[in-house]
């Protein structure tokens, strides 16, 4: 008997988006798995199980994230083999339309377990995400504009260019595009937006926040931090020749946390950024929460966001916070985010090496 109701809806849905999303065109299982092993292995049988009109298996939100950025752009089929296309190489359009299907692929998943008395968007150890927030409340993403002075370097981000993408005005805009489709995934029954600091509006402060970047740029993570009671401030970078860092501690114990430059002929190189993650009541309303993905540069930002998204570390990540913190309204880590190649390598906070300082102290 072919199964009905909101149990098969994801199945039916995958399905249709496979045979119906681009009609002139028939795309195989075997095509799309072919696809999807890009990032990690995938078959006929897995892809037949998630569509199966009788006994539909669940897939991972991983691979929902995999569907959403394959039909988010025609792209992705211009020639076979078929693709799996990088998100930096996605137009703002292509990444709206991705977060768009990825919101309605995963609030079926959810419907689905739902129906089937499992809980949904758990980590390894049944535990919900980090970045699940159950009183689906409006979430606010809150990011800094580049300075002037940078985006007149840029010819995409001039409003009265033709290619003007709105997008490349802001700050940290790998660690938003990572952030945003994961939380919006996570939440879908809630509002998620993101604003530039300089214009939330009162509704959006009272909200659940979630600051990225730092005191140079983002005039709300500076508010924030002036009003919680943390003992961990940041010296802002006032030119190229001053990294700045993180000072810890109080009275005769401050220290400060720089971020490890080298010279490479005329340039400095980051070797090692310094990244705070904090995570506490929001001073604007108690009932929601801030947390702060702040790093001396831009790379120890992404480096905190994906601390809580990766999908090789976000569920130790987190049950390191839960088993260290437990009972803790508020907290903080400092943690080194090392760049290898340019690349940011995802911190593994059960390694003491990675963490430089933690607030409440003596938690562990």
């Amino acid at each position: 008997m072919v199964g009905t109701g909101d149990s098969f809806a994801l199945a039916h849905r995958l399905r249709a988006l496979r045979e119906e999303h681009w009609p002139d065109l028939l795309i195989t299982q075997s095509d799309l798995a072919a696809a999807f092993s890009t990032e990690k292995p995938a078959s006929v049988p897995l892809l037949s199980s998630w569509e199966s009109r009788t006994h539909p298996k669940v897939p991972p939100l991983s691979r929902l994230a995999a569907y959403a950025t394959f039909f988010a752009t025609r792209r992705s089929v211009a020639r076979k083999p078929y693709r799996l296309l990088p998100l930096d190489e996605l137009t703002p359009d292509e990444l709206r339309h991705r977060e768009d299907l990825l919101a309605e692929l995963t609030a079926l998943r959810e419907a689905e377990q739902l129906d089937a008395g499992t809980v949904s968007d758990v980590d390894r150890n049944g535990r919900r995400d980090f970045w699940y927030f159950p009183d689906r409340n409006n979430i606010t993403i809150v990011v800094a504009q580049l300075p002037k002075s940078m985006r007149d370097e840029m010819p995409y981000a001039d409003p009265t260019q033709p290619d003007y993408i709105e997008l490349y005005t802001y700050a940290d805009l790998d660690a938003l595009i990572e952030l945003h489709g994961h939380i919006r995934a996570l939440n879908p029954r809630s509002r998620v937006a993101f604003r530039i600091a300089s214009e939330l509006a009162p509704d959006d402060y009272t909200s659940h926040l979630v600051l990225l970047g730092g005191v140079d740029w983002n005039v709300v993570t500076r508010e924030l931090l002036d009003r919680v009671d943390l003992p961990v401030s940041q010296v802002a970078r006032h030119d190229e020749s001053e990294s700045g860092g993180f000072v810890v501690g109080k009275g005769d114990a401050k220290r400060i946390l720089a971020p490890k430059l080298a010279r490479h002929g005329e340039r400095e190189v980051l070797l090692e950024d310094i990244a705070h993650f904090y995570r506490g009541p929001n001073p604007f309303n108690h009932k929601r929460t801030v947390t702060i993905c702040n790093g001396m540069y831009g790379r120890g930002t992404l480096g905190a966001v994906r601390a809580l998204t990766d999908e090789r570390f976000r569920d130790r990540n987190a049950e390191y916070l839960r088993r260290t913190f437990a009972g803790m309204d508020a907290y903080s880590v400092l943690t080194k985010v090392s760049v290898v190649n340019g690349q940011v390598v995802t911190p593994d906070w059960n390694l003491p090496e990675s963490r430089l300082y933690e607030w409440p102290e003596g938690q562990g």
